[in-house]
């Protein structure tokens, strides 16, 4: 392809806008240690039992400031791991949340998610998703519909 031709291209895509739509997706990763039992679930996870939980956050950001950055990761991190101590080494059946709600991995997913979208969305970022995984082989991704 010509050197004319790539310019062109380029021409055209900034023409276009689609710089203005592009974004970053920030992940962080960390992790907790709880407990829990399934209400009225038929097998081993009816016991009381633990997890070393693993989670992973995602952030979609529009741009960076000027020095490049969309969310510095410590903040981020110091952030993050603050609302996961209340869920550290816990019974989660125990938790005001749980009180009606079996603590499923989908439960808590869908719980963390809520309570990282007050201090992690504004004008230029948003939380697009979290995972959590209770082992190495199972992990549940909760991302809200956005068409509803």
């Amino acid at each position: 392809m010509s050197r004319k031709k790539i310019l062109t291209i380029i021409i055209e895509y900034l023409n276009l806008g689609f710089l203005e739509k592009a974004m970053y997706k920030l992940n962080i990763f960390s992790n907790f240690s709880a407990a829990h039992k399934l209400i009225d679930y038929e097998g081993d996870c009816a016991n009381l039992h633990g997890h070393n939980w693993k989670v992973r956050l995602e952030i979609i950001c529009k741009k960076t400031d000027s020095i490049g950055l969309t969310i510095d990761f410590k903040i981020l991190k110091k952030k993050f791991n603050k609302i996961l101590a209340k869920f550290d080494h816990k019974n989660l059946n125990e938790l005001e949340y749980f009180k009606d709600k079996n603590p499923t991995s989908e439960n808590i997913a869908k719980l963390l998610y809520r309570k990282v979208l007050v201090d992690f969305s504004d004008s230029n970022c948003k939380v697009n998703e979290i995972e959590i995984w209770e082992s190495e082989k199972y992990s549940i991704i909760y991302k809200p519909d956005e068409n509803n």
